[in-house]
C-alpha cells in the first residue's frame, strides 16, 4: 500500500473509533451503565458514577463532544474538505490528541501502565478497598462473587445452577466439548 493508502485508513479508523467511544459516552450520558461496572474507580468514585451524579454525567457529555470533534479531525485529514483547514492546525491537534493519549496511557500517578506494572511487581501497595473491589465481580454465572469466574480452565466455585455438577469428560477421539464463555456447556 502507498503512504496516501495508509494515511486513508489511518483516518477512516480514528474516525470509526471515535465514533465507538463517543457512542458509549453517550449511551452512559443518556442513563446506561455500559461498562461501568469495570471502570477502575476507588470504591467512593464508582459508587458516585453509579448513581449517576451530576459530574460523571456532565463528564460523559463532555467527551460525546471530544468524540465528535475526534470525528470531524480524523475526518479532515483524509476528505476534500478538509484541504480548507490549515495543515498546520490539523497536524496540531492530531499530535496533542496524539501525545495526550500516550501520556494518559502510561498515567497520571495512580493510574496507568507504570502504576499497573509498579503494583504487579509488588513495589506499590493495593489499597485494602481496591484489593476487594477486584476480588469482588460479576461472575459469569451473572452474580456478583468471589468465585475463579472461570479463568484459566478453572471452573467457577461459586455454586450457581449447573456448576455443582462435574465437569463432563472428554468425548473420545480427542474431541473437547466446546465452551460458552468462561462456563462450560452441557
Amino acid at each position: 500500500m502507498s503512504r496516501s493508502d495508509w494515511t486513508r485508513v489511518g483516518g477512516y479508523g480514528a474516525a470509526a473509533l471515535c465514533v465507538v467511544y463517543g457512542s458509549m459516552k453517550l449511551a452512559q450520558a443518556l442513563g446506561a451503565n455500559a461498562l461501568a461496572d469495570k471502570d477502575p474507580l476507588p470504591p467512593e468514585l464508582h459508587e458516585r458514577l453509579v448513581a449517576r451524579d451530576p459530574l460523571f454525567v456532565a463528564s460523559h457529555w463532555m467527551f460525546v463532544c471530544v468524540a465528535v470533534v475526534g470525528v470531524v479531525v480524523a475526518l479532515a485529514t483524509v476528505r476534500p474538505w478538509g484541504a480548507a483547514v490549515p495543515r498546520r492546525l490539523l497536524l496540531g491537534i492530531t499530535w496533542a490528541a496524539g501525545i495526550f493519549m500516550i501520556a494518559r496511557s502510561f498515567g497520571v500517578p495512580g493510574f496507568g501502565f507504570v502504576a499497573d506494572a509498579l503494583k504487579l511487581a509488588g513495589v506499590v501497595e493495593v489499597p485494602a478497598e481496591h484489593a476487594a473491589l477486584a476480588r469482588e465481580r460479576t461472575c459469569c454465572c451473572g452474580r456478583r462473587c468471589s468465585c475463579s469466574g472461570g479463568r484459566a480452565g478453572r471452573r467457577p466455585r461459586c455454586g450457581s445452577a449447573g456448576f455443582d455438577r462435574p465437569r463432563p469428560p472428554k468425548p473420545s477421539g480427542g474431541l473437547v466439548r466446546p465452551r460458552q464463555g468462561p462456563c462450560w456447556v452441557g
